[in-house]
């Protein structure tokens, strides 16, 4: 089975999302307004050709941000990198600083 392209994907969540839309009865103008963007950009979203932030807000207008965390599930952090993350962590504190009074700014 041949992977789908970014933009095959992307159009496809287009039209997952305008059928949402369509299911919640509103036009694309009504979405637009919920969402505080141009009647032209849910028709692009609705294509697959929106910047995430914007794709998102219509999810929310939509009442669909649960379905976020089936779309992409929290990460967790895997033994492997907490370990290397642990390894960059300070182990001590930096030794004082000598504070002169030419490096006190007069106000």
């Amino acid at each position: 089975m041949r992977e789908k392209s970014a933009t095959a994907i992307a159009e496809e969540l287009g039209e997952r999302l305008k059928q949402a839309r369509l299911n919640h009865d509103l036009t694309q103008a009504e979405v637009a307004e919920i969402v505080g963007v141009t009647r032209k950009t849910i028709l692009n979203a609705e294509k697959g050709k929106v910047p995430l932030d914007i794709f998102v807000a219509i999810m929310v207008a939509l009442d669909l941000t649960a379905q976020l965390d089936l779309f992409l599930p929290k990460q967790e952090i895997s033994p492997l990198q907490l370990a290397k993350l642990q390894g960059k962590k300070r182990q001590r504190a930096s030794r004082q600083r000598k504070h002169n009074d030419e490096d006190t700014p007069e106000w």
